[in-house]
């Protein structure tokens, strides 16, 4: 038998808009990785790109890569799974491929900026064209206006393919989220010269926009992943994907008070925002836990290892990275010493790797798998079975080094400039050169390699899974005894 090709003949006109998302979305999970090695080792060797590439840049295009790759892998994602999901074709697919090109285009735009341009005058001109000045979301206000359109975009192409087609309980959760999603992002749009106001609503874009609106798309996402993964029972994910709709709004919403405690906020916010902030990730790891669970008693068959083992990953990641690891810190009785220290960048770390890079993830192993003509992609895969495993070990355990390390730094930065040096510049001073924060920060990097080390293998194996594979997918649920043919 010959090896099997990428063939996109037998894909849906949404489907093959998703792989364009996906395409980028690896594009900028490899810019990622690299611009955080550079403003790791800046850690480590100041001196490094001074004048040329200076930390604050790459740090920058670090993060807003991170945030843009997470975005590009959801949309992607829903691109996928919507045709199926209604019933029908996607609706405005022109419009949708413009909004695509539009988007792309802009980061591009705005990632030239960062690197070649950096600065402007203090005055509106450099808020509009260049920076906007706000950590985490720099991207200049003509850029703002531009994610706004394309989510709306997207949110009409998605809702309008519902009600054209069938709608279910997982498709009304994401066309809701998909609102909140455009419009929470407005909130990062408003201009204040009260720094306190103006962290209110920063706050607002920050933790609502990434920690809920994505926490419940992510939700909507891994319930179609167990569904397609291991026959999971709909009523089973739909159930516990309303949990964590009430969970978001009866904890996620109150839990953006635990960034609350610094910045003028009232005293009561100390006790609302500590409490309730880590308790978003339960009901996604009781979604996996039960669908596995309800699998293994109806004797499902699995096709997907891959995906399978990133979705599980992620919910453990999810739970890890943004429950235990954020409500470990978020605490303000712990927080008032660990504020702004490598603390909150180990949480930072492990949650957003945990909580989201393993959906998308998941998420490209079953595109590839119906992208690679319905390859078997289990046990035994004929060719290349290590490199999924080897890329699921490296990346999170690269990831878990990072954060063990950043947490070590941490903990002696804290201990030195909080505890003993009252949170003074002299203290802030010496937590940087104390030893064990140093040494933090050197076992970071050595991890940050092992990640990068994970991430070739990963797309390699992304590039080359199932090539050589004869068998084609065993179907799941009550359909277990039927394959698909190529």
């Amino acid at each position: 038998m010959n090896a099997r090709t990428l063939d996109s003949s037998h894909l849906t006109g949404g489907q093959k808009l998703a792989i364009k998302y996906f395409t980028v979305a690896v594009i900028l999970f490899t810019a990622q990785i690299l611009f955080g090695l550079i403003s790791g080792y800046q850690y480590l060797a100041p001196e490094f790109g001074y004048n040329v590439l200076d930390f604050n840049v790459t740090r920058m295009v670090h993060i807003n890569a991170l945030v843009l790759w997470l975005l590009y892998g959801f949309i992607g994602g829903i691109y996928w799974l919507v045709e199926e999901e209604s019933g029908t074709e996607l609706v405005g697919l022109r419009l949708a491929n413009f909004a695509f090109w539009l988007l792309t285009l802009a980061v591009t735009v705005v990632v030239l900026v960062f690197l070649f341009i950096q600065t402007g005058p203090g005055d509106m001109s450099t808020l509009w064209l260049i920076n906007e000045g706000r950590e985490y979301i720099e991207a200049p206000r003509w850029a703002d206006f531009g994610i706004v359109v394309c989510m709306l975009i997207f949110f009409w192409n998605i809702a309008a393919t519902f009600m054209k087609g069938k709608w279910s309980g997982i498709s009304g959760v994401l066309v809701l989220d998909l609102v909140a999603l455009a419009g929470v992002y407005l909130a990062g749009m408003v201009y204040t010269p009260n720094i306190s106001v103006d962290q209110y609503w920063w706050w607002w874009v920050i933790h609502l926009w990434v920690e809920a609106t994505w926490e419940v798309l992510v939700a909507c996402i891994m319930a179609w992943g167990l569904i397609k993964t291991l026959g999971a029972r709909r009523k089973i994910v739909t159930t516990w994907l309303y949990i964590e709709v009430a969970m978001m709004f009866g904890s996620g919403i109150l839990g953006l008070g635990h960034h609350y405690f610094w910045i003028g906020t009232p005293e009561y916010w100390l006790s609302i925002g500590g409490f309730f902030s880590a308790l978003e990730p339960v009901p996604l790891v009781a979604m996996v836990v039960h669908a596995v669970y309800d699998s293994g008693v109806h004797k499902f068959k699995n096709s997907n290892h891959p995906a399978l083992a990133w979705l599980i990953a992620h919910a453990f990641g999810n739970f890890f990275g943004a429950g235990v690891w954020g409500f470990m810190h978020t605490l303000p009785q712990i927080n008032l010493y660990t504020h702004g220290t490598q603390w909150s960048a180990s949480h930072g770390h492990l949650a957003f790797f945990g909580a989201y890079a393993t959906i998308n993830i998941a998420i490209f192993y079953m595109a590839l798998q119906k992208w690679r003509g319905n390859v078997y992609m289990s046990a035994g895969l004929e060719g290349n079975g290590w490199k999924w495993k080897w890329a699921l070990g490296l990346l999170n355990g690269g990831v878990v080094g990072m954060t063990i390390a950043l947490l070590i730094s941490g903990y002696d930065q804290a201990f030195i400039e909080r505890a003993l040096g009252g949170a003074t510049w002299a203290a802030y001073f010496d937590a940087q050169n104390g030893v064990w924060f140093i040494q933090g920060l050197w076992w970071r990097q050595l991890f940050g390699f092992m990640t990068a080390a994970g991430l070739i293998i990963l797309i390699w194996d992304l590039l080359t899974i199932g090539r050589n594979e004869k068998r084609s997918i065993q179907l799941v649920g009550d359909n277990t005894a039927a394959e698909v043919t190529s």
